[in-house]
């Protein structure tokens, strides 16, 4: 009796755990702080505490991800951070981004990067994302314009 307890037990772990394992992985694999980089840039230029990176994959008709990462002297520091990312309804050209789809915003404090946030569908359209970080009694904020294009 106590072994059919046991097994039970032992099964019904393993379905759970394989549930979890197939649940969480397409979630990851369709945002994340990897890819090709269509976007960097760190601020201030001159000693950056900050920067902007958006990626792209193939994935999903096209995925741009984007993280605010910290560098430099607050590498490592607790600091607000927060990033956000949309996809434009533009598919050429600069300017401003008219938002057809917007990830959902990463704002909490992080000692490395926020992020990643993400927008699926994005292989013939431009993408628009921005970050910001409070460190040091500053704001630092990023925006990167209409990219990916």
């Amino acid at each position: 009796m106590m072994l059919r307890k046991v097994f039970g037990a032992l099964v019904a772990l393993l379905t759970f755990g394989t549930v979890l394992v197939v649940t969480a992985a397409p979630s990851q694999a369709a945002v994340a702080c990897s890819g090709t980089v269509t976007y960097s840039y760190a601020y201030p230029p001159s000693k950056p505490v900050a920067e902007l990176v958006i990626y792209y994959n193939s994935t999903n008709g096209g995925t741009n991800s984007a993280c605010m990462y910290h560098r430099g002297a607050a590498y490592g520091s607790s600091a607000r951070t927060s990033v956000q990312i949309a996809r434009c309804a533009e598919t050429s050209g600069s300017g401003s981004c008219t938002a057809t789809a917007v990830s959902t915003k990463d704002n909490a404090d992080y000692l490395y990067y926020a992020g990643p946030r993400g927008v699926t569908g994005t292989a013939n359209n431009c993408v628009d994302a921005y970050g910001e970080m409070d460190w040091a009694g500053t704001t630092y904020w990023i925006h990167s314009g209409r990219q990916g294009c």
